[in-house]
């Protein structure tokens, strides 16, 4: 019985630190590093590089003039700032909507094989030293360009994360409340993971890399952003988060179109982390390994398997008569009639939002076996097919 307890124990310490222990720890950290070494006082940098803004489309015109506008309104000299729009495979009369703008450039060609090889083909075209990349249903802050690329100063900056926001309603639905919910906390630990060491990725809604450090990645990856912001990562350059630009986007239609895209992203973790395995080393970047490993690898991997585990060693362990273990199954069983309170009540409107936390709890949980059954079989395209999202003003 004592190993049976062993194992509980060691897999309830994991799901508890890769999901809430790490974040504490971080903040500890950082706590460290600032009374260490003082951030000194703010100066500002003034860094007006030529960049070049590419936004990767397909089908996208319902949204189009909306994100053209969105641009236009960038706080950035017109003259330092290419606009970029790539449109391979579009058959919804793209092109003819972009006509209207002659100042952007348009690239097309007929067939389409995915974001990773429209953004490869598209750095082809790239002249300035930097690159933006952006989605085109979000919409940036004024002053995006300018918070972003005032990092490049630095020469051993490789990669600026812009932050990513959901807009959530008083009354939302699961997928709203629960992706809120989920990028408010991830944003708070890239924020802690960039000032501690680096960020541990980057999120393609809004990216920026620095030309001469970008590769071109395998046409069938999946997490192109967070593929090609961690090899810059793992070649000893930072990857900067910066909050004060940030991409605004509606969330999923719906859990459905939520999860689809979840069990994306976690076939494209599957993947990442697979064709990491060697270029990122501790004796290398002992540091940046340690978050790499606590941020994503644990939740990516071993969270899900663990979280079974928990639940089947509890039941022994009641069974040898041990009260304590009662009462954590009691707390279980809570949770997770709390998930199926939320799988019921999903696709209600609620004001009362925790009701949904621990139902998208399980869902991202399950996204990772799901990723991986479709990583591991080939059935995940490379192609993406976008979530469908609810139809709010992003202006």
């Amino acid at each position: 019985m004592h190993w049976i307890a062993f194992f509980f124990w060691l897999a309830l310490s994991i799901v508890f630190y890769a999901f809430v222990g790490y974040g504490i720890l971080l903040y500890l950290l950082v706590i460290i590093k600032r009374a260490v070494y003082p951030a000194k006082e703010n100066e500002p940098v003034f860094f007006e590089p030529a960049v070049t803004l590419v936004i990767p489309c397909f089908n996208e015109a319902d949204i189009l003039e909306a994100k053209i506008a969105n641009c236009k309104l960038l706080d950035y000299p017109t003259n330092k700032l290419t606009i970029v729009f790539i449109i391979d495979g579009s058959t919804d009369g793209s092109h003819i909507i972009l006509s209207h703008w002659p100042e952007i450039t348009v690239l097309y060609q007929q067939g389409r094989a995915g974001k990773t090889a429209a953004e490869n083909r598209a750095m082809k075209f790239v002249q300035t030293e930097y690159v933006i990349f952006s989605d085109a249903n979000t919409m940036l802050n004024t002053g995006a360009v300018k918070n972003i690329v005032k990092h490049f100063a630095n020469n051993k900056v490789g990669c600026i994360s812009g932050e990513k926001k959901i807009i959530s309603g008083k009354a939302d639905s699961a997928s709203g409340t629960g992706e809120g919910i989920y990028w408010k906390y991830e944003s708070l630990l890239k924020r802690l993971d960039s000032e501690l060491n680096s960020a541990v990725g980057a999120a393609g809604e809004l990216v920026a890399f620095r030309v001469s450090l970008y590769q071109d990645l395998p046409e069938d990856t999946l997490l192109d952003d967070f593929a090609q912001s961690m090899q810059m990562a793992a070649a000893g350059y930072k990857i900067i988060y910066e909050p004060q630009a940030f991409a605004v986007e509606t969330a999923s239609i719906n859990v459905a179109e939520e999860l689809k895209r979840k069990v994306r992203i976690c076939a494209g973790g599957w993947q990442a982390i697979n064709r990491l395995y060697g270029k990122l080393r501790f004796q290398k970047t002992p540091l940046l390994f340690f978050q790499y490993l606590s941020h994503r690898v644990l939740r990516w991997t071993v969270a899900p398997f663990l979280l079974i585990a928990i639940f089947i060693l509890n039941i022994p362990l009641i069974v040898a008569g041990q009260q304590f273990y009662s009462y954590l199954m009691a707390a279980q069983i809570v949770f997770y009639v709390a998930a199926i309170t939320g799988f019921i009540l999903k696709n209600k409107k609620l004001t009362f939002k925790p009701v949904f936390v621990p139902y998208y709890f399980c869902m991202m949980n399950y996204a990772v076996l799901a990723g991986l059954k479709k990583y591991v079989s080939g059935n995940q395209k490379v192609t993406w097919d976008k979530a469908k999202r609810k139809e709010t003003s992003l202006n």
